[in-house]
């Protein structure tokens, strides 16, 4: 088993980074970017880069004849744009003979335990062989329900698969403000850590005119990966020497302080939820123990109701009685054998605590 190391960092660039106000490509942008990554790399840090910009790159020179379906558009501005994006990118890492490689992924490519160890066997194997590994999603198939919810999604994933220390996301806003970020007199709140309260409130609800994400996606982002033991931080990708200000602790921005590292099949389970196939509904007593200090399993006697057609290995929501999201987690056996059990005392757990996340109250 490969350890990651301690300087791992995955640097998320967002649509609005690489793009100009009226949409087209920002390459002097892109270029200093990929500048300030070589300079990471020569200081020992191990880079994975998450790009976004693949659907701009192909808006700039497609024009479409007749009347297309907006989707169907979508998917050919990726497929144009993503040859003309990972192109140049290749070309700007090649000059500070830095070679890259180029991972197309779809939510679906995470759907179970043996493709999510695929996929990190395959970017492990190029970070131990010096390769930077760019990933984006795969826009020309990932429609609907296939879709991340954004590259940010997609970005905490990654660097929890890595066992990454750091997720750096780069937007077009310095990180979260109380208050719109144009306004003058906003805030920006420098640090979060498990303490802080909601800064929900705080977050406009406007978005890009170009990514699907807006502050509000990186913000819950961010907290799962900080909490599962990941350093996160929002960053201005638009400021000069944004990532070379950040290795050197003088970066205004919003960083995520990481609580202690959670397990490597937790990290996975925490990103599960959709391709949960079950539900188990728990009393206050069993939410009580999973929630304490102590080292707890799901225990039948706990469970008070079983919904959906479940098979040992499959991964279920856990629910609280009035409909809370307590945690996800994988079954040790399957929905006929836990309906059985539900209730029961002296039972196997019917999830195992190394196979448990809890989600963050609050």
């Amino acid at each position: 088993m490969i350890h990651r190391k301690a300087n791992t960092i995955v640097i998320k660039i967002g649509s609005n980074v690489l793009t100009q106000a009226d949409g087209t490509p920002d390459t002097n942008r892109m270029k200093a970017l990929v500048r300030q990554m070589v300079y990471l790399r020569e200081q020992g840090q191990e880079i994975i880069l998450i790009t976004s910009g693949a659907v701009a790159y192909g808006r700039k020179s497609t024009v479409f004849e007749e009347k297309t379906d907006p989707i169907i558009q979508k998917q050919i501005f990726a497929a144009i744009g993503q040859i003309e994006l990972i192109g140049y990118y290749r070309q700007l890492f090649l000059e500070h003979n830095a070679p890259i490689a180029q991972i197309m992924v779809t939510k679906s490519d995470f759907r179970d335990r043996k493709h999510y160890l695929n996929m990190k066997n395959c970017l492990e194997g190029l970070l131990k062989n010096n390769i930077i590994p760019v990933i984006n999603e795969n826009d020309t198939v990932s429609v609907t329900e296939l879709m991340f919810t954004d590259n940010d999604e997609l970005a905490g994933l990654v660097a929890a698969m890595l066992d990454a220390k750091n997720l750096i996301i780069l937007s077009n806003v310095a990180g979260i403000f109380k208050g719109h970020p144009n306004d003058p007199g906003a805030e920006l709140i420098e640090k979060v850590d498990a303490d802080t309260p909601s800064m929900a409130n705080f977050i406009s609800s406007s978005r890009s005119s170009f990514g699907r994400g807006g502050m509000l996606t990186k913000m819950n982002m961010a907290k799962k990966s900080a909490d599962l033991g990941i350093g996160v931080t929002i960053a201005n990708g638009k400021r000069e020497d944004v990532l070379i200000d950040y290795f050197h602790n003088r970066l205004r921005c919003t960083y995520f302080e990481p609580s202690k590292a959670k397990q490597s099949p937790k990290k996975w389970i925490a990103h599960s939820e959709h391709y949960s196939t079950g539900e188990a509904i728990i009393n206050a007593g069993a939410e009580n123990a999973l929630r304490s200090d102590k080292i707890t399993s799901l225990l039948p006697i706990g469970v008070l109701k079983i919904h959906g057609n479940f098979s040992k290995g499959d991964i279920i929501r856990i629910l609280s009685e009035d409909g809370r999201k307590i945690g996800l987690g994988k079954a040790a056996y399957g929905a006929k054998v836990a309906t059985e059990k539900q209730g029961l005392a002296n039972q196997k757990p019917l999830i195992h605590y190394d196979y448990l996340y809890l989600h963050q109250e609050g």
